[in-house]
């Protein structure tokens, strides 16, 4: 069976909160975690974004488990410091960081004034950092110039193994171009035809063997009702496909791109349900399409709840 994990969403939960949830999530059962890095939330009701790495060193220190992070070198973050950062996490906590290396968005790159580059261009600027950080995290001394520039970097704090490097992606076709290079794959939930194309197309390109990683939205609630209140609330920004969801540049304009989206609608991107059996099976899908890690999202801002019904109702059926 796979790993099933919890999902730290930094855009909805402050930080220190996020820190009690982390550690009560490995108490209740789960066996690792992710963590999104954002700079700003989806929306003003969200109304969170703390920094994730200063998030990840206090969380691996008060936790046993792996966990992930996602990042978007290039932009907001010069990869001789995105190599940095991993490595001394990675340093301090050997063989538990994973991380899974996007493209960014819009709405989080625009706070450095640079203009938003075409996809294809900002593919190409992911191949580079890519390199640069493998070079750096293997002790190299790096200067490269083209759509990144590095000039004479060199990483003196190493870890004794460098973090996986993972892709991001939600097409097939950057699942198939992400084969070539990374060491794995995270994506998230979508119609079954679309994951199944996804995970081919991955394996197709290059990343047979390699690990692949699921991220669920859900929502729960004792009522159902409730559950797809909850999602309607928080979640209703975040519906829309590429290329919306990259060039939307504030809170405000997602907020006025989900201005009819109604609560019915939520379905198709969350899982809402109240009944945790649906959520077993649910799991249990992904598991069967090939999905080696599945990490999972409850979309509302308190965790504790959650948490506690699924350590005790659905993680353990899955095990079983």
């Amino acid at each position: 069976m796979p790993i099933v994990g919890w999902h730290a969403s930094h855009e909805q939960i402050p930080p220190s909160r996020l820190l009690a949830d982390v550690q009560h999530a490995e108490d209740v059962g789960f066996q690792a975690a992710w963590s999104s890095d954002h700079f700003s939330p989806w929306s003003e009701r969200q109304g969170e974004s703390g920094f994730a790495f200063s998030w990840l060193g206090a969380a691996m220190a008060r936790t046993r488990f792996p966990v992930g992070v996602v990042n978007a070198p290039g932009q907001r973050y010069h990869p001789a410091i995105s190599a940095q950062a991993v490595a001394t996490l990675a340093e301090m906590f050997p063989d538990r960081l994973s991380v899974a290396l996007g493209t960014g968005e819009f709405s989080n790159e625009h706070i450095t004034g640079e203009p938003w580059p075409h996809k294809d261009v900002r593919n190409a600027r992911l191949r580079e950092c890519v390199e640069v950080i493998r070079a750096l995290l293997a002790g190299e001394e790096v200067t490269h110039h083209g759509l990144v520039h590095v000039d004479r970097a060199r990483l003196w704090t190493l870890p004794a193994r460098p973090p996986r490097l993972l892709a991001t992606a939600v097409s097939a076709a950057t699942a198939r171009w992400a084969g070539e290079w990374a060491e794995g794959l995270i994506t998230i939930w979508q119609p079954e035809d679309t994951l199944r194309r996804l995970v081919d197309d991955f394996r197709a390109g290059g990343g047979e063997g390699k690990p692949i990683a699921l991220q669920v939205h859900l929502s729960w609630a004792p009522d159902e009702d409730e559950a797809l209140r909850i999602a309607h609330d928080q979640w209703r920004t975040n519906l829309f496909e590429a290329p919306l969801c990259w060039d939307l540049a504030t809170p405000e304009q997602f907020e006025q791109a989900a201005r009819h989206v109604r609560p019915a609608d939520m379905h198709g991107s969350v899982l809402v349900a109240a009944d945790p059996k649906r959520f077993v099976d649910w799991v249990n899908d992904a598991a069967d399409l090939g999905f080696d890690e599945i990490y999972l999202h409850h979309v509302g801002q308190e965790q504790r709840a959650f948490l506690d019904c699924f350590g005790e109702h659905v993680l353990p059926e899955v095990a079983a």
